[in-house]
């Protein structure tokens, strides 16, 4: 059963007119549901899984976020641009989602530079208003993940947009890591000015650039390495811990990956999973992954440590969960945090290594910075492994 089609919204209220509206046009979803709003991004159309972000701030860095590659992110806040972009803010330097869907497009600032929607015009991203969101929200909350497609302006063919929205591949069945990853090596900071600075190692899947600051001021060094880095590369003798970065795609995929994973762990060295890279950290560990009926994203997931109790609020975006029950009793790991929504797990610990990994976003960016204490135990460990070298 799908929603009724609704009317269609009127231009001047749902997108500012600072923006610009570009004309009508439609979300479709494969299950025939179909919703009228207004477009406002780029002059084209996209689609790909709907994913649901209940942030109230952080449009620029979910649109920035590399872990929402290949995804049409559904904002349930109903004012999107309601303040202005900061570049500095940007976690990448593209949007990587395929197109945006809002209640409101607002503007906060006049000039279009600062503008969300001039970025995502600029880079050829589809965005609509004029959707009820929470509706939206709804339906895929009962019917689970679903794919979508967001038409053109002045393309308002319902049939024939769920017959396009039916047509999108597969979340599942794509490789985003490729595309996202860097294809050469970098460093952040310099060893002759920080000569007593850690050396952290990030194997990047699909990084957030508010790791490597959240890193950074803490007082390491930052090597950035693409995701066809070996072994070899990724534990040269001078670096002192390494992190398993988030990205987008599922981890089924991602045979070469796990087997990192698996010699990053085998070789005890200080070691961080975030997102992706604990999903990566959980399979070479020898459990298994599942993909969840709708993902978790957004700035408000409670988490509990299973050790201390403490209950933390943090960011989350991800489609696939491991599964606790799968972790081989001989691993060494155990679940050393879970989500109080569902249950899900959320963090793993080894029992006698410095390595650890959670499913969330310690870094914020949007979101809460309950949960940095991740980043001072990882650092912590990594000194201590440099130390014990010398």
């Amino acid at each position: 059963m799908t929603l009724p089609l609704p009317p269609a919204p009127d231009p001047g209220f749902v997108v500012d007119p600072r923006i610009g509206a570009l004309g009508p046009a439609l979300l479709a979803l494969e299950d025939g549901t179909v919703f009228r709003g207004v477009a406002f991004g780029a002059d084209g159309a996209a689609g790909g899984d709907l994913v649901v972000n209940t942030s109230q701030t952080g449009y620029q860095e979910v649109c920035t976020d590399p872990s929402y590659a290949g995804q049409v992110v559904v904002m349930t806040y109903p004012l999107i641009g309601n303040y202005g972009r900061i570049r500095a803010d940007d976690q990448s330097e593209r949007p990587w989602l395929r197109a945006l869907v809002v209640a409101t497009a607002t503007a906060a600032v006049v000039e279009q530079a600062g503008q969300l929607a001039a970025l995502l015009r600029a880079e050829g991203i589809p965005a609509i208003a004029g959707i009820d969101t929470r509706a939206l929200a709804r339906h895929l909350r009962t019917h689970g993940c679903l794919r979508g497609l967001v038409t053109a302006p002045r393309d308002v063919d319902p049939a024939a947009a769920v017959v396009r929205a039916r047509g999108v591949a597969r979340w599942e069945d794509q490789d985003f890591v490729e595309a996202v990853s860097p294809t050469v090596p970098f460093e952040v900071g310099e060893a002759w000015a920080e000569p007593d600075a850690p050396l952290v190692a990030i194997v990047d899947f699909g990084l957030k650039a508010n790791i490597v600051h959240s890193l950074r001021r803490r007082g390491v060094r930052v090597r950035v390495l693409p995701h066809t880095a070996g072994p070899g590369e990724v534990l040269a003798r001078d670096v002192a811990g390494v992190v398993l970065s988030p990205g987008p795609g599922d981890p089924a995929r991602l045979a070469g990956p796990v087997a990192l994973a698996g010699a990053m762990i085998a070789d005890g060295r200080p070691l961080l999973g975030i997102c992706l890279g604990h999903q990566l950290m959980g399979r070479a560990a020898g459990a298994e992954t599942r993909r969840l009926r709708f993902g978790h994203h957004g700035a408000n997931h409670p988490v509990r440590d299973m050790e201390s109790g403490r209950v933390q609020v943090t960011a989350q975006n991800h489609e696939v969960t491991v599964d606790g029950a799968t972790i081989p009793p001989g691993s060494g790991f155990v679940v050393s945090q879970v989500n109080l929504n569902d249950g899900s797990v959320e963090g793993l610990r080894h029992r006698s290594l410095p390595i650890e990994s959670v499913q969330y976003h310690p870094e914020g960016a949007p979101g809460p910075l309950d949960a940095l204490a991740v980043f001072d135990r990882f650092v912590a460990a990594a000194r201590l492994h440099r130390e014990g070298r010398r």
